[in-house]
């Protein structure tokens, strides 16, 4: 897949999402096989009036190329100077536009998913961050609409391919949606037809023939694997050998999939710090633990880590009183 000037080796792509896709954890994914990363979404009024908060999101690791940093917002101005500030902070190699996050403090004030509903502004948000990206491929993330009633995905990202968005990624649910019900590839499909630039393909990829399927369905040239992934970096693995039509790998030991979220977490201490590293590890880590059969205890333990030494002490419990 090229997306402009930036050539991805890889059909399967970590999609962007706030609170989860630290550094620490798409460094694993990038391990485990994706291809290609994006930043978590990161204020552009934040980077211009230099929220010192934000600047750290940007950090990419050192292998973690190719890669984009994703920025979100709807005023053309501070987004033009944002992916600017984005793009020489982080050196990823694309700029993304976030046109898909639901929440409602961001949507409700018309960024993320809320720019569908002003779709002259999205365009005129597009043009400026490709001129402050300085060459660099920009791409958007999009939504299907904002509700059933006003889907527009499909003449939106024409619009936007028409001033040089260089990629679309889509996600098969309206705003109004939220996660509920199934991915509509039939609409991801029709943006697909209607593109001459590459589409990636988003939503409801939770085992690896998932993301052969929606490939085949939607004839998109990546899938974009997000809630799937969640304390389960390997679906990776599992994706690229249905994709190539190999047995799919079961999930390693559990104490292995254990230490693979502790060095997670160590990876996160050392970039954002002991105490925040270690507060975010109380959801991520029982993520890891679903669906293992009684790590009840251990999940309560988990939810009043502060230090890395609690994590350990829990890590080797786990490996030691479950399987």
């Amino acid at each position: 897949m090229n997306i402009g000037t930036v050539t991805v080796d890889s059909r399967l792509v970590l999609a962007p999402m706030a609170g989860v896709t630290d550094l620490g954890f798409r460094t694993i994914c990038r391990e485990l096989g994706a291809g290609y990363t994006i930043t978590e979404m990161v204020s552009a009024k934040a980077l211009c009036y230099q929220d010192k908060k934000s600047i750290p999101l940007l950090k990419l690791g050192e292998e973690e190329h190719p890669a984009a940093a994703q920025i979100f917002g709807s005023d053309p101005v501070c987004m033009e100077e944002a992916a600017a500030i984005a793009g020489e902070v982080s050196g990823a190699e694309v700029i993304d536009i976030n046109m898909g996050c639901p929440v409602p403090k961001v949507a409700n004030s018309g960024d993320g998913s809320g720019l569908m509903r002003t779709p002259e502004l999205a365009v005129k948000v597009a043009e400026a961050v490709i001129r402050g990206a300085g060459g660099r491929p920009v791409t958007v993330k999009m939504r299907l609409g904002w509700d059933k009633g006003s889907i527009n995905c499909v003449e939106l990202s024409q619009a936007l391919e028409a001033v040089g968005v260089a990629a679309i990624a889509v996600h098969g649910r309206t705003r109004s949606q939220q996660y509920a019900g199934t991915a509509n590839l039939d609409l991801i499909r029709e943006v697909k037809n209607a593109l001459h630039i590459p589409v990636l393909a988003n939503g409801d990829v939770f085992e690896g023939k998932d993301a052969l399927r929606i490939l085949k369905y939607t004839g998109a040239d990546a899938v974009m694997i997000g809630r799937g992934c969640f304390g389960n970096p390997w679906l990776f693995q599992q994706a690229q050998a249905a994709l190539e039509g190999g047995d799919i790998p079961p999930l390693p030991p559990l104490a292995e999939r254990c230490d693979t979220a502790m060095r997670q977490f160590a990876i996160n201490a050392a970039h954002k710090g002991e105490k925040i590293a270690c507060l975010e590890a109380r959801k991520q880590y029982c993520w890891y633990l679903k669906g293992v059969p009684y790590a009840g205890y251990w999940k309560e333990q988990i939810c009043h880590v502060e230090t890395m030494a609690d994590l350990e002490r829990i890590n080797a419990g786990i490996k030691r009183d479950l399987k």
